[in-house]
């Protein structure tokens, strides 16, 4: 074992290889030879294209709970999903099996406004590379880059999302040492480089998987990048991107919802997401 790779998990927590295996075949990806980059945007991209970012569980009345092992069983053996929370703390255990150091990074979603949500909002990941090499993973934040960003990189990121930059954070709402995610010219999410525990993230996904104010409490998603766009479920609706533009299909039955979930998914549900105060979810929720 390399210096690296001994240093990879600080918790000391690595994922059997079994299940490391699993988590493989789950995304469609061969294990790596090595913690390199070419490896890591290969995962992230896959990630990105297998496991959909989604919050049934929230509509389902299922727990949420922040424990590394029990949310790589949700993704890589229930072949689930999951919100921020959930998606890069499973994708970290991952990569850290896999040999990468990865530390858990709180970050502020800005809304149209630049304005900052709460703290713990979002998470995102610091990867390191074999070569010492620092990257920006996320597969928890819905429609973003394809590809890990160079976290110390201070200029323009092309990927197929779109042109990124990473940038110190402007404002006065930023900190100093804050950096601000932008897409095509439009600050996405401010980002604090120090790294976090786990257990920090509670609040934040106590917040939004149980606040009114929260916008996943107020509708159902579905969603995953596809070779082309992405499909989503925004509560009964289909909805479809590609270069040829979009296209929205409403799913009038339960019997047609389903089959979605199921069929563009791979998530097959006994019953169907309520949302609370019985607006979206199944025909149920509707009578």
């Amino acid at each position: 074992m390399t210096d690296h790779e001994r240093s990879a998990d600080p918790t000391g927590a690595v994922l059997p290889d079994g299940l490391v295996d699993t988590y493989l075949r789950r995304i469609g990806a061969e294990r790596p030879a090595r913690p390199d980059a070419g490896a890591l945007r290969e995962l992230h991209l896959r990630h990105l294209r297998t496991v959909p970012f989604e919050n049934l569980s929230i509509h389902l009345g299922e727990d949420i709970v922040l424990d590394e092992r029990a949310l790589v069983d949700k993704v890589a053996v229930a072949r689930r999903g999951g919100f921020c929370y959930e998606l890069n703390t499973a994708f970290g255990a991952l990569l850290r099996a896999l040999g990468y150091r990865v530390e858990p990074l709180q970050a502020r979603v800005l809304d149209d406004r630049g304005r900052p949500g709460i703290p713990y909002d979002h998470m995102a990941l610091l990867v390191e590379t074999e070569d010492g090499t620092r990257w920006l993973a996320d597969v928890g934040f819905g429609d973003h880059s394809h590809r890990p960003l160079l976290l110390d990189a201070r200029g323009e990121q092309d990927d197929p999302a779109g042109t990124f930059l990473v940038r110190p954070a402007e404002g006065p709402d930023g900190a100093a040492g804050d950096l601000d995610v932008v897409r095509d010219g439009v600050p996405r999410y401010r980002l604090e480089p120090r790294p976090r525990r786990l257990a920090d993230f509670t609040a934040g996904a106590w917040y939004h998987r149980t606040s009114p104010e929260s916008h996943f409490t107020r509708k159902v998603i579905c969603s995953r990048l596809t070779g082309d766009g992405r499909v989503s479920i925004s509560d009964r609706r289909l909805l479809r991107t590609s270069a040829d533009g979009r296209t929205e299909r409403e799913l009038g039955t339960d019997a047609e919802l389903r089959e979605a979930y199921r069929d563009l998914f791979g998530i097959v549900l006994d019953e169907l997401p309520v949302v609370r105060g019985g607006k979206g979810g199944g025909d149920e929720a509707r009578a």
